[in-house]
């Protein structure tokens, strides 16, 4: 792609994104939230093959019927009380239209469909805006909106796709179709917690971006598309082989990792507002998460390709690791000790 081009695009989605995360009022939020979907289109599309423009047309169908109903939303809060600003929805009907068309947005079940297979279509390192910054704005509104949606929705929301999310992980041989329901899945501990306390629920987003973004550079970096290449990587590069099972290991929220900083707190929160059931039910469910992350570290470190025949090992490559994937792993895997300092922070 021209660097022109790409530079336009890129300038684009930090444009729409921020009128979404500034503005006050609907029509601007739903402005910025346009200027998103039109600029990620071509990166998705750029390789020009059939599954790329496949993945951006459906991109393209799904985030415009989301963003009509942000719209028709908006307008029904606006006829019934006058209120164009986004923290004064209080229509019962216009905050359950919203909470359909911000789980569409974020692919929160049952709206996630779309979500595997634009990521399946896309470049990792578009993958990962996909993952990441293009869930911010969504997130922002859900927040601002937080005090007027229907907990009981939310909740539901919340642990069908914590099921989902690792139930239909489990037998992908596709890393960008695994990370994608990964992701789904942990959108699910984020929408659960969200009416609760909201900024405990933007926590958890900015780590699991952390995480998610160390492991997509990994991966971009080693030329990892599916898990039959992962299992060649460690003869390549040992140590970022390494790192990359502990960032999957944090993005699976085991203890001592950065991973399991939010989901213990997100515990401890829902146990505060007597929904112990709940807490317990969504960490069973992240059991099944758990699995496809062990599946995916245990293919990049522990398991070495047959061969028959006598071949020198290329035991290292020329190319040295980058900054950012040696800073995004450090956190993603060493947050834990400062919580009670990110605890006082929310």
């Amino acid at each position: 792609m021209n660097p022109q081009a790409k530079l336009i695009f890129i300038t684009s989605l930090l444009m729409g994104t921020t009128i979404t995360i500034s503005s006050n009022h609907w029509i601007m939020a739903w402005t910025g939230l346009e200027i998103n979907t039109l600029a990620i289109l071509p990166l998705i599309s750029k390789s020009h093959h059939p599954r790329a423009i496949e993945a951006a047309t459906k991109y393209f169908l799904v985030q415009a019927v989301a963003s009509t109903l942000v719209l028709f939303s908006s307008m029904t809060n606006a006829w019934h009380t006058g209120q164009w600003d986004i923290t004064q929805l209080t229509h019962p009907l216009s905050c359950l239209i919203l909470t359909s068309a911000i789980a569409m947005k974020l692919g929160l079940v049952p709206f996630h469909f779309w979500f595997p297979e634009v990521l399946q279509g896309s470049p990792l390192v578009t993958g990962l805006i996909l993952s990441t910054a293009m869930k911010l704005p969504p997130m922002t509104l859900l927040y601002m909106t937080s005090h007027s949606l229907n907990p009981m929705v939310l909740t539901s929301l919340a642990i069908l796709s914590v099921a989902l999310g690792g139930w239909m992980g489990l037998n992908q041989t596709q890393v960008r179709k695994i990370m994608a329901f990964s992701s789904i899945s942990h959108l699910g501990w984020m929408a659960i917690i969200i009416v609760y306390n909201p900024k405990l629920a933007l926590l958890n987003f900015y780590l699991y971006t952390l995480m998610t973004a160390a492991v997509f550079l990994t991966l971009n970096s080693i030329k990892v598309l599916k898990l039959s290449t992962l299992m060649t990587t460690w003869t390549k590069t040992p140590a970022l082989s390494a790192m990359l099972l502990l960032a999957l290991l944090s993005l699976a929220g085991l203890p001592p990792l950065t991973g399991f900083l939010p989901k213990w707190l997100i515990i401890q929160e829902l146990t505060k507002q007597d929904m112990a059931s709940a807490a317990i039910i969504i960490s069973l469910l992240s059991l099944l998460g758990l699995f496809f992350y062990l599946r995916l570290a245990y293919c990049a470190t522990i398991t070495l390709p047959p061969h028959t025949t006598n071949h020198i090992k290329l035991w290292y490559t020329n190319k040295p690791t980058s900054t950012w994937i040696a800073i995004l792993i450090t956190t993603s895997i060493m947050l834990l000790p400062i919580s009670p300092m990110i605890a006082t922070i929310i």
